[in-house]
């Protein structure tokens, strides 16, 4: 009995320790100590982002295969597609692009690349993308977003502003700016890609001293912010697929096997939440209009 209290207590105090250390990242991360975007990070992105859109483009123009889980190998599509239509969320983290067969190292940052798929059933295509047009509405819709406004529309382009709310043990508020692009591919089939152009980290947000930090010398949680989306019609609803490539500080040295799971974890949740977002609104629209 002794032996296992004592298990207990090791691994409570495992587990209060990591914690502290997650505070600790986070704390350092707060306005008195800004991470500084480095000239060698932004490059390091921009050749990552480079090589992920040459294989995105080659894949949503092929003529038989659309969604990213269709490239999987040995059939895994099929049974991934028939899990998506029992309701629920098909969410990984993809494989890191290479450059030539070589990893793109991202010094004094953090590249985060994320694939997640939901299904709508009993949806047309353009229920979902007359949905997703309504920028001015996404406040509300989406749980990170407080505000939101289309600032502009030139036919299929888009700019974009939303004001973000991003919650975990810290709050940190961001003006957020994006140009989004929209691109038929054949019956049935939607590409769009969404693209940051100012990700501004917001200090005594909602008050009247509310200002921005100069961008790149944040806390460093959200530096940029790339989008890539597949939408196809098919089995009886709508498929919607993101593709999410942020950029973020990078780990102390020493620190990633405590915390980096942990990191790893907002980028997640953010995906689910905005894909079940998708998934319900659009089906609370289509039944609202019948």
């Amino acid at each position: 009995m002794k032996i296992a209290q004592n298990r207990s207590r090791i691994t409570l105090s495992s587990v209060l320790y990591c914690f502290t250390i997650a505070l600790l990242f986070f704390s350092a991360a707060l306005p008195a100590h800004t991470a500084e975007l480095q000239a060698k990070t932004l490059a390091a992105w921009e050749t990552y982002i480079r090589f992920t859109e040459q294989r995105i483009a080659k894949e949503t123009e092929d003529n038989r295969r659309f969604l990213v889980m269709d490239f999987r190998p040995g059939g895994e599509a099929r049974p991934a597609r028939v899990q998506l239509r029992t309701g629920q969320l098909d969410i990984h983290k993809m494989k890191t692009t290479r450059e030539s067969g070589r990893e793109i190292g991202v010094d004094d940052g953090m590249i985060h690349h994320w694939i997640g798929t939901v299904f709508i059933p009993g949806v047309k295509l353009d229920a979902v993308i007359d949905w997703l047009h309504d920028y001015d509405h996404h406040a509300g819709r989406f749980t990170e977003a407080i505000a939101s406004k289309l600032v502009s529309r030139q036919g299929d382009t888009f700019q974009i502003y939303l004001k973000l709310r991003r919650k975990k043990i810290i709050t940190v508020y961001y003006n957020s700016y994006y140009t989004a692009n929209y691109h038929e591919k054949g019956p049935g089939r939607v590409f769009s890609d969404s693209h940051s152009t100012k990700i501004a980290q917001l200090d005594n947000p909602d008050t009247p001293q509310e200002r921005e930090r100069p961008v790149g010398e944040d806390s460093g949680f959200l530096w940029r912010l790339n989008s890539y989306w597949r939408y196809e019609e098919a089995d009886g609803g709508v498929y919607v697929e993101l593709e999410s490539v942020s950029l973020s500080r990078g780990i102390p040295f020493g620190f990633g096997w405590i915390i980096g799971s942990y990191v790893e974890s907002v980028p997640r949740e953010s995906l689910e939440n905005t894909l079940t977002s998708i998934r319900d609104g659009v089906l609370k629209a289509v039944a609202s209009d019948k």
